[in-house]
């Protein structure tokens, strides 16, 4: 390992993690309140965080899970995904 002039060791300096997900550009979510309708934009905001799966995210992230389960998870969700297309597919076609 290299040394200082004093002895003291090289040390790295501190680089932050980079974020998890890089590929998706994340923008601030913004809701407008009109005519003081608290209400309606509570309903607004609510259907874009359903949109945006973040209250399944907040279900999944309770507990931990571990990978094991959670490929079998997404395995089973893609084959449910898949029968559903198939699904559709033969209706499209009759």
């Amino acid at each position: 390992m290299a040394t200082l002039p004093l002895g003291m060791p090289l040390v790295r300096p501190y680089r932050p993690r980079s974020p998890i997900n890089t590929t998706t550009e994340t923008t601030p979510m913004q809701i407008i309140v009109r005519d003081n309708n608290v209400d309606q934009a509570l309903r607004a905001l609510k259907k874009k965080l359903q949109q945006e799966g973040v209250y399944r995210e907040m279900k999944l992230r309770r507990h931990y899970e571990k990978p094991s389960e959670k490929r079998a998870r997404e395995r089973a969700a893609a084959i449910t995904r898949a029968r559903k297309a198939d699904r559709k597919r033969a209706e499209r076609d009759q």
